[in-house]
């Protein structure tokens, strides 16, 4: 019998109530009638509480349900990849059959990479059907290989966001371990950003869409799960691009829960240009770490520069130490901008954006805005076809 959303519910239970008095009111004393509406309507509440209770397990076991890819394509993945159950700590993922994602890559072929990380190279995996997925082929010694596999699973089994990478399943051959996620037509920021488009492809507006949707994605996992998560990862490799440049945040091998006492492996995580300086200083791993990641971010869509860039043979200097400074020359900072939106936006937004920026990549962390406080500020500068609060 199908379900009735919980409204509707509870207005059958009162029609029923009023029904009932109406049909009864010369045979019930008037003492009686009074019960008999507060046993409706206690009923009523159980099974609206129920229904609620449904919906909620319903909607924790949705985790494999992927934007983009319908249902009956997973159960294609799922169905021929003869797999088997594999339990995180709150879901059920598919364990893929490695023949076939060795067949889906091209045996991993370099043609089929869609970006090179230090955690991992992402694999382009076409299945039967047209079905396409991304491949993770996790690198590292065994003990980081298990690590960070088994925590992006237990993690990804239970997150469940519009702007977070869902995962498809997961593979073991040997000891190399791959994670499936859905597809990323567009893959990742620093590859738009720095690869051979140069940014070509990222207009202002698109650029303030890529700084909100990974702003809700921080946002979520800062105030929204319970305990908070600090990714302690993020970097521009770390933001896949849909076909339409929608976000989803990747890379949550080295993620930690507030209060554990995990450390996350900043020698394996090739995020140095993005590491918080108290990190690098004592091992200080907090929410404030992901915000100041996020602002290296915001400065590489403002700037198209790479987070960290070589200055001489021997010498390296970072976006923040170069971009820093000059920022609030209100003057100078239209020449700062990546030529490919330079003067393709209001002086007064691209100001708001580097002040944001600044916030961000405070050297203390008390000076730095919450996730939500800089989601809130930029939403505003984004077109509302585009998912913000902006119109001409």
């Amino acid at each position: 019998m199908p379900e009735i959303p919980s409204m509707c519910l509870l207005h059958q239970w009162l029609h029923f109530i009023q029904i009932t008095v109406q049909h009864h009111d010369h045979h019930l004393d008037e003492v009686l009638v009074l019960p008999i509406i507060l046993a409706s309507g206690a009923l009523a509440i159980i099974l609206m509480w129920i229904y609620r209770g449904r919906t909620f397990r319903h909607k924790s076991h949705q985790n494999s349900d992927l934007e983009g890819i319908q249902p009956s394509e997973i159960m294609l993945v799922l169905t021929s990849s003869k797999s088997r159950k594999m339990v995180g700590r709150k879901g059920l993922l598919p364990m893929i059959d490695y023949n076939l994602l060795e067949a889906a890559s091209n045996s991993f072929s370099e043609l089929n990479v869609s970006a090179k990380r230090v955690s991992g190279d992402l694999y382009k995996a076409h299945f039967n059907e047209g079905i396409t997925a991304l491949v993770k082929k996790l690198n590292g010694g065994k003990q980081e290989n298990e690590r960070e596999f088994e925590n992006e699973i237990d993690l990804l089994s239970i997150i469940c966001h519009p702007n977070i990478i869902s995962l498809v399943g997961y593979c073991f051959h040997a000891e190399t371990r791959f994670l499936v996620y859905e597809m990323m037509e567009n893959g990742t920021l620093e590859t738009q950003l720095h690869g051979p488009s140069r940014g070509s492809a990222l207009s202002w507006h698109i650029r303030m869409k890529i700084a909100v949707d990974t702003a809700k994605g921080l946002e979520f996992l800062h105030e929204h799960c319970d305990p908070p998560i600090i990714h302690g990862d993020l970097k521009s490799s770390s933001v896949l691009l849909d076909s339409g440049f929608n976000v989803k945040i990747s890379d949550f091998g080295l993620a930690v829960a507030v209060g554990s006492q995990n450390k996350a492996n900043l020698q394996h995580s090739g995020a140095l240009g993005h590491v918080a300086p108290e990190y690098l200083l004592n091992g200080e791993l907090t929410e404030k770490s992901d915000v100041y990641a996020f602002g290296v971010i915001l400065l590489e869509l403002l700037m198209g520069r790479k987070p960290v860039e070589k200055t001489a043979p021997s010498q390296c200097q970072s976006i923040v130490t170069w971009a820093v400074p000059q920022l609030t020359d209100r003057l100078q900072l239209p020449n700062m901008v990546d030529p490919v939106i330079r003067n393709a936006m209001e002086l007064k937004h691209l100001c708001q954006v580097a002040a944001i920026a600044v916030l961000c990549v405070q050297p203390e962390p008390g000076y730095r805005p919450l996730m939500a406080d800089v989601l809130h500020s930029l939403i505003p500068i984004v077109p509302i076809e585009l998912g913000g609060l902006w119109g001409p």
